[in-house]
């Protein structure tokens, strides 16, 4: 009967433990989906910037002034670095 006993409370501890653990991924998952949309919102803001500067970048070189379109398209890889 003791061991019984015994082995009844190791397998409670046990199932105590396996839903200790699906509960936490259930929360935790929704708590990460909540970043999704801010995520998003960077990501988008830093296209945009880039683009802005990649046209600015093209424009300055088709208008034959290298040094600032350089500079300009180097700002615009460096958003995506940070």
């Amino acid at each position: 009967m003791i061991i019984g006993q015994i082995w009844d409370f190791k397998e409670r501890k046990i199932m105590k433990k396996i839903l200790l653990a699906l509960t936490l991924m259930l929360f935790s998952t929704s708590a990460f989906a909540g970043s999704c949309p801010m995520m998003s919102g960077k990501v988008k803001s830093k296209i945009e910037q880039a683009q802005k500067l990649h046209d600015a970048g093209v424009k300055a070189h088709s208008d034959g002034d290298h040094g600032k379109s350089d500079e300009l398209l180097k700002k615009a890889l460096d958003l995506f670095k940070s």
